[in-house]
């Protein structure tokens, strides 16, 4: 496994070198182009944080623009899929993919397009909805596509991880060095880990933020089932528990996970057997589940901190 891994960061290591050594490779759009990526695979929380920046580049007086590839869609199509055009979502999740669907029901006033040539959805953003930037989510090793800005999110335990296969990370660490600044979701000492190893570039934190759950009247102590399909539910499951849900069951899916009828009827009969009130699930799996009733949905917002260090930093790297 360590062969592997030693292989596949060579191969990731020449690939970055030979577009940092060729700029003239990279397709450029003429609006500036903000990328939000990270280096291991999964669960790191980037489209929280492309929501963040987004709301971030309306209050600038900016229109931005969100460009992902819409990884794990069940209908994929040729050519640029508008999600959003910034009045109302236009197409479903079964065509976006859950991350761009939440983020088209989250951001009026921002289009959400779907491509994997992003350099196409990018001049389709600049020439129909007149778009000044672009956020370009999941991008740090999309290295086709130029950018301006580069945001890394990392969280301190990338850096006791491995490269794939025996660990987590696409890229070796060093990878990171390309960034223009690194978000670590945490702790404070996990910011300065971080920033202790990458002592020359900025580093600022992100904490997440969880409102009441949707749906239901959540006033008092309830018991729930507790419904995951994301990559890292442990922080979903703690939630539920610190805002005073008992928790009579974990149900924990693969991330990205479409739920079929088969997989409803079996947690509607958990919940019953277990004698849950509600069944309690987190935004990104809501997108992936047509509305049910006695189910709740938990919201969550990123904050990047400090708020007005980074909004100063961005403004000026524009």
């Amino acid at each position: 496994m360590s062969v592997l891994s030693a292989s596949y960061g060579h191969v990731a290591r020449m690939r970055r070198s030979w577009y940092e050594r060729h700029p003239q490779s990279r397709r450029s759009l003429d609006r500036p182009v903000i990328s939000v990526g990270n280096l291991s695979v999964g669960g790191s929380g980037k489209t929280p944080i492309v929501a963040a920046l987004a709301r971030m580049l309306l209050d600038m007086g900016q229109r931005p623009a969100i460009l992902s590839r819409g990884y794990a869609r069940r209908r994929a199509t040729d050519g640029v899929v508008v999600v959003s055009d910034g009045n109302r979502v236009l197409e479903p999740v079964e065509n976006s993919g859950d991350e761009p669907q939440m983020l088209a029901r989250a951001l009026p006033g921002v289009p959400v397009l779907v491509c994997a040539d992003r350099h196409l959805a990018g001049r389709l953003a600049e020439k129909r909805f007149a778009a000044t930037v672009m956020l370009l989510d999941d991008g740090f090793q999309h290295l086709a596509l130029g950018r301006n800005v580069d945001v890394l999110v990392m969280p301190a335990s990338d850096l006791d991880d491995a490269v794939l296969p025996s660990g987590r990370l696409r890229e070796p660490l060093d990878a990171a060095s390309s960034a223009d600044c690194v978000l670590v979701p945490g702790s404070l000492e996990d910011v300065s880990r971080v920033a202790a190893t990458f002592d020359r570039m900025p580093v600022f934190r992100v904490t997440n933020h969880y409102g009441p759950l949707q749906g239901i009247d959540s006033s008092a102590p309830t018991r729930v089932v507790a419904v995951a399909g994301i990559a890292r539910p442990e922080r979903f499951f703690t939630t539920l528990r610190e805002q005073g849900f008992e928790i009579v069951r974990e149900l924990r899916f693969p991330d990205h996970h479409w739920f079929s009828s088969d997989d409803l009827d079996r947690i509607r009969t958990i919940a019953k057997d277990a004698s849950a009130d509600f069944v309690a699930t987190t935004e990104k799996d809501a997108v992936r589940v047509a509305p049910q009733s006695g189910w709740a949905v938990l919201p969550m917002t990123a904050v990047i901190e400090p708020p007005e260090l980074f909004s100063s930093w961005l403004r000026e790297r524009l």
